[in-house]
């Protein structure tokens, strides 16, 4: 039996901190810098938005998180995209070399 959301207190405040800010720049990163911070941007944003359903952070950075989580899905395929193919060219080199064309 799942625990119901947990709202903010009197105070406003939620239990957590966001991190949506991150996910979203980890995931830009991702595509354009570095292809290997897209699977934690993936991994974090999906975090994210089950801890904003759950009421732990706020609601209003569900966009950023939601953004971030995409742009590292897209950053995850092509980074493996990017490993296959560089694993073809380096069994094309090998065998290359090794049969003498």
């Amino acid at each position: 039996m799942s625990t119901p959301p947990q709202f903010p207190s009197q105070s406003g405040s939620y239990p957590e901190a966001s991190q949506a800010t991150t996910v979203l720049v980890l995931g830009i990163l991702g595509i354009v810098i570095c292809g290997i911070l897209a699977p934690f941007a993936w991994v974090m944003g999906n975090r994210e938005l089950e801890a904003i359903d759950a009421g732990r952070r706020p609601p209003e950075n569900r966009g950023s998180a939601n953004a971030g989580r995409i742009l590292g899905i897209i950053g995850s395929v092509l980074l493996g995209l990017g490993v296959i193919v560089g694993l073809l060219f380096l069994v094309g080199a090998i065998a290359s070399v090794s049969f003498g064309s």
